[in-house]
């Protein structure tokens, strides 16, 4: 049991003062379970600013994975793709493609252990502390807390066990011996799909959705939103405010002034989809069959 330093005033016969006591002090209560209520956070520019993929892509160039230009062509066509094409089916496909390109060949455990350090050197310093704040409070009150994102569920995972919090969902890629197959399992966690994963997990683990809370800041995740009985606007976009707005739904807006003009350059440039991506995994790729 902790201890406490308390300052105990008082005389003995000889009229001399007492001092320092120690005291024990009670542990913090453990939340009670709160088993049909759980909270689901989108990661990018919601859970922190800018876009996972784009940060863990900058730690890999800083390994020499990548090249500044592979990383360039990386952030413009992540800009293209979500500026211009963000909800066709055939961009969806490219978007795919895309991803293939990226994870081919790639090891497990190299994704998580580097995911791991470029956490600790990027993202975290980037996590919203707003948002931190409010996944926190859904914790405290025993609920569980899951992440939910278009980014590999590797990264999810890291990101969600650095935070403390429950597990993620993401985009799932094939495994064989260990090694990423260059195929998907299922689609890209993205748009209408996240509101399919929050409901099948919802079915497993016995929530009630009506009793659970969904925080966004892309009007692509309206369906996931919507699916939940309290859903919160963090950070968001121009969209997704006017429907929060009419729809009455509380918002969340950490950013100010010139700091957010200043986040919207690699939020812009690389947040939901990993479309940019085939850029530096066919140079990746390249580079190895040259080695």
């Amino acid at each position: 049991m902790a201890r406490t330093r308390k300052l105990t005033v008082s005389t003995d016969v000889h009229g001399h003062t007492a001092g320092w006591s120690e005291t024990p002090q009670a542990p913090p209560a453990t939340p009670t379970p709160d088993p049909t209520a759980a909270a689901f956070f989108d990661v990018d520019n919601t859970m922190m600013q800018g876009a996972s993929i784009y940060w863990f892509a900058r730690g890999l160039a800083a390994r020499k994975y990548f090249t500044t230009g592979d990383l360039a062509r990386f952030a413009w066509q992540q800009a293209k793709f979500r500026l211009l094409a963000t909800e066709h089916a055939g961009d969806m496909s490219q978007a795919k493609e895309a991803a293939l390109a990226f994870i081919e060949g790639w090891r497990v455990d190299d994704v998580e252990r580097l995911a791991e350090e470029i956490f600790d050197e990027l993202m975290a310093p980037r996590i919203w502390a707003g948002t931190r704040k409010l996944a926190q409070r859904h914790l405290d009150t025993g609920q569980r807390v899951w992440l939910v994102s278009a980014a590999p569920v590797e990264i999810g995972r890291v990101i969600a066990a650095r935070l403390g919090l429950t597990g993620a969902i993401g985009t799932v890629a094939e495994v064989v011996d260990g090694a990423y197959t260059g195929r998907l399992v299922g689609d890209l966690m993205h748009g209408p799909a996240k509101a399919e994963a929050v409901t099948q997990l919802a079915e497993v683990e016995g929530l009630d959705l009506s009793r659970c809370a969904a925080y966004s800041d892309s009007a692509n995740d309206l369906p996931m939103l919507s699916a939940v009985g309290h859903p919160v606007a963090i950070n968001p976009d121009g969209t997704l405010l006017r429907q929060a707005r009419e729809r009455g739904w509380e918002v969340r807006d950490f950013r100010t002034g010139r700091r957010a003009v200043k986040i919207a350059v690699p939020s812009t440039a690389a947040a939901g989809l990993v479309a940019g991506a085939v850029s530096a995994g066919l140079a990746l790729q390249r580079r190895r069959r040259a080695n």
